[in-house]
């Protein structure tokens, strides 16, 4: 029987802010991470502090902003009106404390709950901040949100404005690192959404002229099928296209804010641009005016409601409290500008139509096809077993553990059947190739939908007919560091650049990093991913230890391999940097034999003896 656990007052515990933030973090920020994927928290905290910075641009006050990254530190100065002296300390240390409650004073903010640069306090290995106002400036200094300085107020030069510098807390965000792409993008969506906006990044400077319309020219693959149609109103801007590739692409934003998770906005305008084109023309249906559309919406709300801290989705029904719906502010709008534009510009309205029938032609012939493969993916699921799933998905938005589901694609049975019996089986799925992937580029969807192998991997992604129903946040490509391994990565790569462009643009896609060696003695034992992480393993483990090289995935036992699939799981993410084009890609890696990939090839082999110590 259970002992008996006592509950008195003593059981009884408050907490003051920072503690609450550092024991739940994820209320706060969402994910921790270690920066390697897009919303880890560590991006968050540098979004926090520069919402701020944003909302006094659209107050009207400082037109740039200069940031600094430099050895895990941060560093963000505004020329804004500076946050007033006597409340510097509390602004940033006292919760539910901020200017952004006074709706005259900021009647659309980013940042409306009082939270944002306390959760960046508490979870610092250090927090500093200056406020300069009319020549003078406050500056206080924390740790982990601790207060270690509170200077008087004194003179001071500097122009108007915030300064704040802070470091990421290492015990928090374990072998934390920033991507700079990430990060330029994020700068440069802040850009779009506020043109005359200057943002700096280590000396990279960040602005935008014409907002959604060079969003979409800027991260555009390939051409347009025709301009970018850019349509402003009293808080709405959007602008669209049609390109050659699959899916659907939406960037949208509420008060500055990016909403990767779309929300109540983006489904209103999906919703009116389909009615609006199908009503224009008479007919078609959603799915073929869709397809293929590159799109972006940014709208302004009054005391907007995200459902999370970390606001990628928007949850407000209405516009402003007791005002129009968000679902009809957007449609009255479409109704209105797409309408006449279209009737204004008929050979733009040509080639759309141009487009959406031969979409549709696409869905009716492949509609047979996509039958016969998902009767066969049941059928191999049942009797392969191809796919060990999980209990919980990405699809199931109750689940507070829906951001961890993991799908690994792994090649033979041998490295399937280690992940599989050290897997975490509530978020984390095995799916087993057979054999090497068709290279599909060039090929038609009809022809890929054909290749049981790819209709089995889309089945168990659930992703047939559009992305929305994905089964798995991270789809994790887990090959051996070998040739064949990393050929089955480009074959896997170039299938999902293809024809679900999305799961990549999106941060889905992963290639797992396990380590290429294992060091040890009697006392200790090292996992190496790396020449030089061998190297240095050697040197601190002393003389002779054993030095294991692991040649495939298959080789490690299911006891290590949770070692690598856990919390300190490395995951490098499959990005697609703002400068480059997936054509462009995919026809040098995966086209015709060329001089220049062949000198590419030999430039960048790395031979396998050539990880292997002689003396070893």
């Amino acid at each position: 029987m259970a002992k008996e656990v006592k509950y008195t007052e003593e059981n009884i515990r408050s907490l003051d802010w920072k503690e609450h933030i550092r024991l739940r973090p994820g209320m706060y920020i969402g994910k921790l991470g270690d920066g390697s994927a897009v919303d880890d928290g560590i991006y968050v905290l540098v979004k926090e502090v520069v919402d701020n910075c944003i909302d006094e641009f659209v107050m009207g006050h400082g037109k740039k902003i200069i940031i600094k990254l430099k050895d895990g530190a941060v560093t963000v100065r505004d020329f804004g009106r500076g946050i007033p002296l006597g409340k510097v300390v509390d602004v940033v240390s006292k919760m539910n404390t901020g200017g952004k409650y006074d709706s005259k004073a900021f009647k659309k903010s980013v940042g409306l709950n009082g939270v944002g640069s306390k959760a960046v306090n508490a979870l610092s290995n250090y927090f500093i901040v200056e406020a300069y106002r009319e020549g003078e400036v406050k500056r206080a200094e924390f740790e982990r949100g601790s207060l270690t300085l509170d200077n008087k107020i004194s003179s001071t030069t500097e122009p108007n404005g915030t300064y704040v510098k802070f470091m990421p807390d290492e015990t928090v965000f374990k072998n934390f690192q920033f991507k700079q792409p990430y990060l330029e993008k994020l700068f440069m969506n802040y850009c779009y959404l506020n043109r005359g906006l200057t943002i700096n990044l280590n000396n990279k400077q960040f602005s935008s002229k014409n907002g959604l319309k060079d969003l979409l020219e800027d991260n555009m693959d390939g051409d347009p099928l025709y301009p970018v149609v850019h349509l402003e109103g009293a808080d709405i801007e959007v602008a669209f296209t049609h390109v050659r590739s699959y899916g659907e692409d939406y960037s949208s934003f509420v008060n500055g804010q990016h909403t990767t998770q779309g929300g109540t906005h983006q489904s209103a305008f999906r919703e009116a641009l389909a009615k609006v084109i199908k009503d224009f023309y008479g007919k078609y249906e959603p799915i073929d005016i869709r397809q293929s559309i590159v799109a972006a919406v940014s709208i302004k709300v009054m005391e907007p409601i995200f459902e999370s801290q970390t606001k990628t989705k928007l949850g407000s029904l209405d516009i402003e409290p007791g005002g129009k719906s968000i679902r009809g502010f957007v449609m009255d709008f479409l109704k209105q500008k797409l309408d006449n534009f279209l009737h204004k510009n008929p050979e733009i309205a040509d080639v759309l139509e141009k487009k959406i029938k031969q979409s549709e032609k696409e869905r009716k012939e492949l509609s047979g096809i996509r039958k016969l493969a998902r009767e066969r993916a049941k059928k191999a699921n049942l009797h392969n077993k191809k796919l060990r799933d999980c209990k919980i998905h990405y699809n199931d938005l109750k689940s507070d553990r829906r951001e961890e589901t993991t799908v690994f694609i792994t090649e033979g049975d041998s490295a399937s059947g280690s992940i599989t019996k050290s897997r975490d089986v509530r978020t984390q799925a095995v799916f087993s190739l057979r054999g090497k992937p068709l290279n599909s580029y060039g090929l038609t969807k009809k022809v890929v939908y054909e290749n049981e192998e790819f209709n089995l991997v889309q089945a168990a992604l659930n992703i047939e007919e559009e992305m929305e129903g994905l089964r798995y946040n991270r789809v994790v490509i887990a090959t051996d560091a070998d040739v064949d391994g990393m050929h089955i990565r480009m074959l896997l790569m170039t299938f999902f650049l293809q024809f679900f462009p999305d799961l990549v643009r999106k941060g889905h896609v992963f290639i797992l990093q396990t380590p290429l060696f294992r060091v040890r003695n009697k006392k200790e034992t090292r996992y190496c991913y790396s020449e030089e992480e061998r190297q240095s393993a050697i040197r601190d483990l002393g003389k002779s230890p054993e030095i294991t090289r692991f040649k495939g995935l298959g080789e490690i036992s299911p006891d290590e391999f949770k070692n690598f699939i856990g919390e300190d799981m490395r995951l490098e993410p499959v990005v697609i940097g703002q400068d480059s084009s997936i054509d462009k890609i995919l026809e040098f890696y995966m086209g015709k034999n060329t001089p220049n990939r062949q000198e590419f090839i030999i430039n960048n082999l790395r031979v396998e003896t050539d990880l292997v110590d002689e003396d070893s």
